[in-house]
C-alpha cells in the first residue's frame, strides 16, 4: 500500500491487529489473514447482490464470466 499509495484501512487494521494481537491470534497462524479477508469478500458481495437486485430495473452483475 505504501509503495502503491494507496490507503486501505482494513488492510492495515488486519495487519495491525495481527502484528499486536494476543496469544489467540497468534495461534491462529496464516489462517487469521484467511479469514477475514474471505469473510469480508463475502459479506460484501452478498450486500452488492442484494442491495442491486432488489429494484427491478437494475441487476448485478450484468454477467459472471
Amino acid at each position: 500500500m505504501h509503495l502503491s499509495k494507496t490507503l486501505h484501512p482494513p488492510g492495515g487494521a488486519t495487519a495491525l491487529i495481527a502484528v499486536t494481537g494476543g496469544e489467540g491470534i497468534r495461534q491462529l497462524g496464516y489462517l487469521y489473514a484467511l479469514v477475514p479477508c474471505l469473510a469480508g469478500a463475502c459479506l460484501m458481495l452478498g450486500i452488492a447482490l442484494l442491495t442491486n437486485n432488489l429494484a427491478g430495473e437494475r441487476r448485478y452483475p450484468l454477467c459472471w464470466w
